[in-house]
């Protein structure tokens, strides 16, 4: 799951945030929700942000509806106070077992089709097309020839059950990136980015204003 930690950042930072802000935020949200899985409730499950609720923040509510991050994040808020309180009280089994079996699978599926689109997209195998929309980009570039590669590799990888298969398949692409200027190394160890340019930076006021 360690991949969201490279993901998150690039995702969100499209909508104007600050990529090293963000991909702190994603280690420390994944680091304190996973403790308080194995201490509190003990269960051997890690938990991370959520791929799909990322990219309908950044490239739905921002980009396509014109709402700024600040408004967004406030949103966001608002929506994990109610989510806490329907795990609270026993609404959220009901609402868990009103989904039918076929619909909850519909959405797992729905949501790796929509992130594989954007994968696609952001790698130019995909490319916009006035006719149908998208078509296939020029597979002769190096960027989606490297993208592919990583793609079969890690699949590869997690066939095989090789431990950190995700990991290794990135880093791998990285690593073979780097010479052509796909990649940049800028070292092993640093200070962590300061979280201050997002932290605490919720609109509440400008999103209850844009309803109005």
């Amino acid at each position: 799951m360690v991949y969201i930690v490279f993901v998150n950042p690039i995702i969100l930072g499209k909508t104007g945030m600050d990529q090293g802000a963000v991909f702190v935020a994603t280690c420390i949200a994944a680091a304190v929700s996973t403790f308080v899985m194995a201490l509190y409730a003990n269960y051997p499950l890690a938990l991370a942000p959520g791929m799909g609720i990322n990219a309908f923040f950044a490239f739905t509510v921002v980009l396509t509806y014109n709402y700024t991050w600040q408004q967004a994040l406030a949103a966001v808020f608002c929506s994990g106070v109610l989510f806490f309180l329907i795990s609270v009280f026993p609404i959220r089994q009901y609402v868990i077992d009103a989904i039918p079996q076929n619909l909850k699978l519909a959405v797992s599926a729905g949501v790796g089709l929509f992130l594989g689109i954007i994968a696609f997209e952001e790698a130019k195998v995909i490319v916009d097309h006035p006719a149908t929309l998208v078509t296939l980009g020029d597979l002769t570039k190096p960027v989606p020839v490297l993208m592919l590669l990583g793609f079969v590799l890690i699949a590869g990888l997690n066939y095989r059950r090789v431990l950190g298969g995700t990991l290794i398949g990135i880093l791998i692409v990285t690593a073979i990136g780097l010479p052509f200027g796909l990649a940049q190394f800028n070292g092993v160890v640093s200070v962590p980015p300061s979280l201050a340019p997002t932290f605490l930076q919720l609109d509440f006021l400008a999103s209850v204003n844009s309803h109005s």
